[in-house]
Parts: structure tokens; C-alpha cells; sequence
């Protein structure tokens, strides 16, 4: 019998009304917004009514994001289908982290809040940009990244996507080499360099701030977008290296359908982890959960 994995959505798929839905609809996923209601007073308003520009915000986009994916996830548990293994997507390997017990709910809704702030003051001491790579080969985009000074691949997504991080000012040349060589190339809607040495200030202060934090061992296991395998070792070393390292999507899900996983549940905002993952292996099931509807259909 096959392995079920949560797979946990990361910022950039937010939108004004997000889990709504789940809060009205099932007692669990009102527990978890209730939970981050009383830490950061103002979150449901944000999720249920807040405007695209305000939800762009890191600061606000993560702590936003972070509550709709764990309350999509309570809410399918409470379905009674739990997962074999869980991952994340940037952010979301927050929410993994969450919901496989390493750290309490409000312990990881307190450390979501720090790292969008420390990734949002690293974002504005040094102005970088992101752009999504179609067309070329994860090695092809590894190459044009080498020819300038501050360009890196960070999202390794799928076999025909990469994301890329760079300076400002070298972003829109880049994006001319990659048309030049037939590739296809589309700028974010970030406001920074993330998941690369950009972020390097904010892992440190992550790390900082984790010294004070306790981890339990997980009830299954944890991918880690840095090793695209479980989470072992050093648990808060992973844990803040994670913002300054690439997401190794694409070998996450390999690793886990290896593993014998053939059904993805993206739990979370929006659908952007189902269609990698089809994109990654046509043969395994994914579907997503992020409202009533959703969790009927499940």
C-alpha cells in the first residue's frame, strides 16, 4: 500500500480570504487561527480581509500563510487521514515542522513571525529580486547563474523550472540571457533574494533566536528543502540554514516517491506544490485543500 506525504505551501500563493473557509468549517482548523489570533492579534483579519499589497508584505505574508497551511492540515486530520511523512515549501516546512510535534503550534507561530521579520530586514539591507526560469535545464540555469556577480538558482522545482535570486541590478540581464538561450524567463512579486547569501544575516539571527528554543522528535519524519531528505542531526542548524539555502523541491519528491509515497496532500494556500509535483512524477496522486470544498472532495 502506498505512503500518503502533506506537502505544506510556501508564501507567493496568498490571497485575501484564505482559509475562510477551513475556519467556518471545521473546529480544528478555528483552533489553530484562534492560536495565532492571541499570539499576533490582527492575523485572521489579514487572512480573511486583508488586500493584495497588504498580504505581499513578508512580515505579514508568512505568519498569514504559516496559519492557513496548519489549519488546512488540522482540519484534514480531523478528517481522520493522517500523513506518513510531511514537507514544506520554504515556508511551509515551518507548518511541517508544526505539525509533526518537533515544536508546538505557538512555538512555531512565534518563530514564523521572527523569521519573516529577520528575512524582511535582510531584504532591505541589500535589495535582490527573484525570477522563475522555464525551458532550460536545471544545470543550464546553474551556468547562465555563474556569469554574474551575484546570482544564484534557488528553487530547483521541478525538471523544466528553476527560481533564481540576484542583485537588483542584475536581474533583468539576467533574464535577457536566459530568453537569449531559449528559455523563458518571469520576474516575482518578492521583495527579496530568498533562499540565498542574501538571507545570510536573517539565517544568523534565526539561529540566534532558535538557541532558546526547544525541539521534540517528530511523530514522522520531515523533509528538509536543504538535504531534500528527513531531518536529522542538528535540527536547529537545518531549521536556519534553510533561508539562505536553495529548496531542493524536485528531489524531495523523488526521494519521497522512493520511499513508496503516491499520494501528495498540498494542504495550504493555493495549488502552485500539486502542479510541480505532476510535473516531478505524472504517476502519483495530488490534489490540494484549502477551503470547505476541498476537504468535501477529500
Amino acid at each position: 500500500m502506498g505512503k500518503t506525504v502533506f506537502v505544506f505551501s510556501g508564501q507567493g500563493a496568498q490571497f485575501s480570504g484564505m482559509g475562510k473557509s477551513l475556519y467556518e468549517n471545521s473546529q480544528a482548523a478555528k483552533a489553530v487561527f484562534d492560536m495565532a489570533e492571541e499570539i499576533r492579534p490582527g492575523t485572521k483579519a489579514q487572512c480573511f480581509e486583508g488586500t493584495a499589497e497588504e498580504l505581499a508584505v513578508t512580515i505579514n505574508t508568512q505568519p498569514c500563510v504559516f496559519v492557513t497551511d496548519l489549519a488546512a492540515a488540522a482540519a484534514v486530520a480531523e478528517k481522520g487521514i493522517m500523513p506518513d511523512y510531511v514537507a514544506g515549501f520554504s515556508l511551509g516546512e515551518i507548518a511541517a515542522i508544526a505539525f509533526s510535534g518537533m515544536l508546538s503550534y505557538e512555538e512555531a507561530f512565534k518563530l514564523v513571525c521572527k523569521r519573516a521579520e529577520y528575512m524582511d530586514e535582510a531584504a532591505n539591507a541589500e535589495k535582490g529580486a527573484m525570477a522563475a526560469v522555464m525551458k532550460l535545464t536545471p544545470e543550464k540555469v546553474e551556468e547562465i547563474c555563474s556569469g554574474f556577480k551575484k546570482a544564484y538558482p534557488v528553487n530547483y522545482n521541478s525538471p523544466a523550472q528553476t527560481v533564481v535570486a540576484a542583485a537588483e541590478d542584475e536581474i533583468d540581464a539576467l533574464c535577457d540571457v536566459v530568453k537569449s538561450q531559449k528559455g523563458k524567463a518571469v520576474k516575482l512579486a518578492v521583495s527579496g533574494a530568498f533562499h540565498s547569501p542574501f538571507m545570510s544575516a536573517a539565517a544568523d539571527k534565526l539561529a540566534d533566536y532558535l538557541e532558546n528554543v526547544d525541539y521534540s522528535e517528530p511523530k514522522m519524519p520531515v523533509y528538509s528543502n536543504v538535504t531534500a531528505k528527513p531531518y536529522e542531526g542538528d535540527y536547529k542548524a537545518l531549521t536556519a540554514a534553510q533561508v539562505k539555502s536553495p529548496v531542493k523541491w524536485q528531489k524531495t519528491v523523488e526521494n519521497l516517491v522512493a520511499e513508496g509515497a503516491d499520494r501528495f496532500i498540498e494542504v495550504g494556500v493555493g495549488k502552485t506544490l500539486t502542479g510541480l509535483i505532476k510535473k516531478i512524477n505524472s504517476d502519483v496522486t495530488a490534489i490540494n485543500i484549502q477551503d470547505k470544498e476541498g476537504l468535501d472532495t477529500l
